[in-house]
This record gives C-alpha cells, sequence and structure tokens, in this order.
C-alpha cells in the first residue's frame, strides 16, 4: 500500500488531508463527492477519530485508489492489452515451425506465474499479531458510510475462503458489516463461490475458515470483482496479469494462505448453523438494500504490517470507483465472453445503468433471430446472466461509448415486434423485482435496419403537458428527447397515485404524439433535464413483467418507485443520500468545495 500510495502521489494523483475527520459519515461523504469530479483523486486521511467513542486512530485511511482511467492502468495495466493477451491465448493453435514453437513455449512458460507462491514464515501483514480478546475490529477505522446503514461496513475487504476439500481457492469482495460484540457479517451473494463453499461446511456440520485481507497491492481489489469462471483462483489472474506469482502466507489461526504484503489479516470462522440480520446499507444501486439473513465470521486474530494504512471505498449512486475499475473488467473479459458469443464484437455497460441493469452489445448479425439467441447466452453466462436490460446493435452501428449517436441508431431501429420479455436471476441486491433475486429481463433487438415512420405529431412540450394535464392532474411535467429519430423518448413526472397501467390506458388520447413513454416520480429529486440520472432511476426501478406496456405502436415504461398500487408486497427502499448537516459542516470548514449545481447533478 506504501508503494501505492507513492505511485499515486508521483502521477499527481493523491489529495493528502490532514484536517481531523470522523469515520462517521465525514470520511466518506467526502470521498464520495471526490469521485464524481472529473480530476478525481485518490484521497488519504492522516488525522482519523471516531468521535462518538472518543478515540483517535494512528492509521491513515485511504480511499478512491482507482481515481480514474490513469490510475487503474498504474495498477492494473492497459486493459485493450491485457485483453488481446488473453485472446491470443484462447486461440493458440499448434506450432508448427521452429519460431512459433519458441512463442508457444514463452507464452506458455510465462503462465508458471499464474499459480500464488505459498512462502513459509510469516509476511509483512503479521509484524503485529493480535490473538482472541485482544483482536478488536473496534480498533480499526471502519467507516460508517450512509446514516441508514446497520453499522459500520469494511468496504474493500478481500475475503479469501477455501472448499471444505481444500481444492478450490476464492477471492471475493463483499461488503462486510462490523457488529458490536467483534464479529463481522458476510453478505456473500447466492451465486458466489464462497456461497457454495459454505454449504458445503454446513452439510459437513464442520465450522468454515476465513480471512479477510486489506489493503496491499490494489490489484487483489480487483481481481477480486473480475468476473471469473466458478473454481478459477482469482489470484491467478493476479500472476497473469502482473506477470508475477501472488506472494502468500498461511494465517495464524486457521488454514487460510494470504497475500504477505495485505496491511491488515482478519482471521476467524463461521458457523454455518449461525445466521444474523445483515444491513440495511447503501450500496452501489444507489439504493438501499434491505435486511436479509446472512453468516457472519467469529474473529479470532487480527494482524497488520507495523505501519499499516487502512483501504475503504464509498458506493452509492452514480459515478463512483466501480466506473474505472468496470471499464478495465469489460476490456480484459471481453475475449472470455466471445467464447460463450463467439459473434460478439463489443459490450458495454455503462456506469449510470449500475452495469447489471443495463448492457450495450455489437454483434455481427448472420440470420434472423441472431440478437435473440444472444440475449438467452448473455442470460446464461456467469455474472452476465444478472443483467437485466441487453440492447443489441449490428457491427455497422456507431461506437457504444458514443453515447448521442449509439441512442439515435438504437432509437431508429425499436419495433415492438423485436422486443423479448423473459424472465430469470437477478441481482440479490435488486429492489424493483416482484421476489427476492427473480425478476424480469428485457431484451431489445436493433439490429436491422430502420423502421418506417410510424405516423406520430410532434408538438412541443408545453402542448404536451397541455393535453396530458386536462387528461390528469396526476402529470407534472414533460420533456422530449430524441426527436429528431423513429422513436423520440417523452419523460413524463407525475404525483402518483394509483398504478401506472391507469395512467397509461387513460393517455391513450395523446398517443398520436407519444411512441416511447417514461415515467418517474415528481419526488425523489427528479430531474427532467438531467438524462444520466434518468436512466439510472429507470434501470433501477423497472422489471420487464410488470412494468413496461404496449398500446398499438406505443411503449411506456414504469419508472415509479412501487408499493401497493402496483401489488408490490417487499419494502421499498430508500435512494442513498448524503446528510446534508454533514456536507454544511464540511464546506464551513473548507474541506470541500461543492455548488448546489453540483449537489443537484448528482443528487446527493
Amino acid at each position: 500500500m506504501k508503494e501505492a500510495i507513492e505511485l499515486l502521489k508521483k502521477n499527481d494523483l493523491l489529495r493528502i488531508i490532514d484536517d481531523e475527520l470522523d469515520i462517521y459519515l465525514e470520511i466518506p461523504h467526502i470521498a464520495y463527492i471526490e469521485v464524481k469530479k472529473e480530476d478525481s483523486k485518490a484521497l488519504l486521511f492522516t488525522n482519523v477519530v471516531d468521535r462518538k467513542n472518543g478515540k483517535k486512530f494512528d492509521i491513515p485511511v485511504l480511499m478512491n485508489v482507482f481515481c480514474n482511467e490513469k490510475a487503474v492502468e498504474l495498477f492494473i495495466g492497459d486493459g485493450d492489452k491485457i485483453g488481446k493477451e488473453i485472446e491470443s491465448l484462447l486461440k493458440m493453435k499448434p506450432p508448427t515451425t521452429l519460431s512459433e514453437k519458441l512463442s508457444t513455449f514463452g507464452k506458455l512458460f510465462a503462465l508458471k506465474n499464474t499459480i500464488p507462491k505459498k512462502n513459509k514464515g510469516k509476511g509483512e501483514c503479521q509484524q503485529v499479531i493480535k490473538l482472541g480478546k485482544d483482536a478488536k475490529l473496534s480498533d480499526l477505522p471502519v467507516l460508517t458510510t450512509w446514516e441508514q446503514d446497520g453499522g459500520p461496513f469494511i468496504t474493500m475487504g478481500q475475503v479469501y475462503t477455501t472448499s471444505l476439500n481444500g481444492e478450490m481457492k476464492n477471492l471475493g469482495m463483499y461488503r462486510l458489516q462490523v457488529y458490536p460484540d467483534n464479529t463481522l457479517g458476510l453478505h456473500w451473494q447466492i451465486h458466489k463461490d464462497s456461497n457454495h463453499f459454505f454449504h458445503e461446511y454446513k452439510k459437513a456440520g464442520k465450522k468454515m475458515p476465513i480471512s479477510v485481507g486489506i489493503g496491499g497491492d490494489p490489484m487483489y481489489i480487483w481481481c477480486g470483482q473480475a468476473p471469473l469462471p466458478i473454481g478459477v483462483f482469482e489470484l491467478m489472474l493476479y500472476g497473469f496479469v502482473k506477470n508475477k506469482s501472488a506472494q502468500l502466507v498461511k494465517s495464524i489461526t486457521n488454514d487460510i494462505w494470504i497475500p504477505k504484503d495485505n496491511d491488515f489479516v482478519i482471521e476467524g470462522f463461521v458457523d454455518p448453523s449461525k445466521l444474523r440480520i445483515e444491513g440495511p446499507f447503501g450500496d452501489h444501486t444507489g439504493y438501499y438494500t434491505l435486511e436479509e439473513e446472512y453468516p457472519f465470521m467469529e474473529v479470532t486474530a487480527i494482524t497488520s504490517k507495523a505501519k499499516p494504512t487502512f483501504l475503504a471505498t464509498v458506493v452509492g449512486k452514480p459515478p463512483l470507483e466501480d466506473k474505472y475499475m468496470g471499464h478495465a473488467t469489460e476490456r480484459i473479459f471481453l475475449p472470455l465472453l466471445k467464447t460463450t458469443a463467439p459473434d460478439l464484437i463489443d459490450y458495454y455497460m455503462p456506469e449510470n445503468g449500475v452495469f447489471h441493469n443495463l448492457i450495450l452489445a455489437k454483434i455481427k448479425t448472420l440470420y434472423p433471430g441472431h440478437a435473440q439467441q444472444m440475449m438467452h447466452a448473455f442470460w446464461g453466462v456467469g455474472q452476465m446472466s444478472f443483467v437485466k436490460h441487453a440492447l443489441f446493435v449490428n457491427e455497422d452501428a456507431p461506437d457504444l461509448t458514443d453515447h448521442t449517436a449509439v441512442v439515435e441508431h438504437i432509437l431508429n431501429r425499436v419495433n415492438i415486434d423485436d422486443i423479448m420479455i423473459s424472465k430469470g436471476v437477478v441481482d440479490a441486491l435488486d429492489h424493483s423485482s416482484p421476489k427476492f433475486a427473480i425478476g424480469g429481463k428485457l431484451g431489445l433487438d436493433c439490429t436491422g435496419e430502420e423502421i418506417e415512420e410510424l405516423g406520430i405529431t410532434l408538438i412541443s412540450d408545453d402542448e404536451l403537458l397541455f393535453k396530458m394535464q386536462a387528461i390528469s392532474d396526476e402529470v407534472k411535467g414533460v420533456k422530449q428527447y430524441f426527436t429528431n429519430t423513429k422513436n423520440p423518448i417523452t419523460v413524463i413526472k407525475v404525483d402518483k397515485k394509483r398504478s401506472q397501467k391507469h395512467l397509461f390506458d387513460d393517455l391513450k388520447a395523446v398517443f398520436e404524439n407519444i411512441k416511447i413513454l417514461v415515467i418517474v416520480d415528481d419526488a425523489n429529486q427528479n430531474d427532467l433535464d438531467n438524462t444520466y440520472m434518468l436512466v439510472w432511476r429507470v434501470v433501477n426501478n423497472i422489471d420487464s413483467n410488470r412494468d413496461i406496456y404496449f398500446e398499438s405502436n406505443t411503449i411506456c415504461l414504469d419508472g415509479t418507485n412501487k408499493n401497493s398500487f402496483d401489488n408490490f408486497k417487499r419494502r421499498w427502499p430508500d435512494d442513498v443520500d448524503c446528510t446534508q448537516s454533514v456536507l454544511d459542516s464540511l464546506k464551513e470548514r473548507g474541506i470541500i468545495d461543492i455548488s448546489d449545481e453540483f449537489k443537484k447533478q448528482y443528487q446527493l
């Protein structure tokens, strides 16, 4: 971690903050604001306190380590280049000439570095060892990010686990709730390797060993969230990308091997027969995930470097640090995705789509129904199976990151007959599905030619609002987008008093002026001029089996918060919002400098 800090300093990517700041809300609020700036930097907090408990830490806190594309390249490398290296291995053919044999031998020899190396003795992460009652989680500067959070959470913990027979290893990155009784909640989701291991131990009636690393090489963090196939140890990816083996040492109180350069290691065991309530937590969806039962870890030891740094991240509404990590993941894993979907050319997961909520994919279309086949392929592949909304375009489409051009391209090809609505697994964090982890899937085939005009008459926003309000006083605002395309988008704000299916039916008189209607609440800070946050809101809030309506050539997406009007049985969570008094205090002390426009832009 010291090397990472020096590298950030050298590249003018670090801001050091010496002001006294609290682990409760203050430090994460500063990081949350910083990561949204165009010139975002990593933050090193050197004067960290816990005012509630009258505690002062001599441990600095580092946040926003993946602060921009340059930082990602410093710590991980060039994603496109790494992706091409993976692709060359996947396409490697038996060599015939001497030069080919030498080249092949070089590639295969380099793969020896993918195997982590187990070292004898102790590592730097074990320069200080605290056991039993001396191993106190309260001695670590663990942050409470949002005022509705269930407590402090470790947000950049590397969770190391192993299968019951010891043959499979896993590194995962999950939030970890610190409980008052010195135990640690484990929010691993149903599809994670560690969860599969957990059920092995549960069936065998044995306690499960776990070690949590914090800090060390930032590359460990990226590896922990990489979408590798089940059974592949994530530190093998570290070795492949770095071209050197990860160096491991054995934990003190269990048999888990962890990187020797971690700043902290929390060791312990999970009793699979016990669960406890975890959460709520303001998560990267921008909403709170609600209380659920999860396993928890009983701490047996905490080890550290002599002078450690505590690493953390902040999550909430986009953009976040995962924006930059996610872009590297896209580039590096494109070749692996192509092995299942060989006609895939490129894909893009916009950060305001919260990654799993929206994906754009460019394919080489070879036959009718090809896009639909690709939709099923995507929804059947690893973490891609959690994608809720998938939009497919042909190889002649604009670059997927050219937002305006690609949206216009898509809107000129949207045809109701080419929309597929399905059902399947969704991310456990998804709040809009009627049931936990199962919800609607929307696939949109825009690989064909431009559609013909379908005969609507465009009128101004004011005229359209007047016509709508003559029908229903629920409509409070109107904004039209992409009126130059075959499928303009009309966004309306409503004071929701009933199911929006009824409003949609009532508005049929204005369908002569509307092709795609999107509905959002008048509340919730929704701004009809803020397209970035509107996309975030709508793809979060819709379940395609419930919230998409069709009438002739008109499509409606109900992006409102769901409640009893929609026969929604689950509790709808609150937005993740900053605490205004904290922002005011930080601004008065000159630690942050943000405008009202900035707060509005990112719905702070």
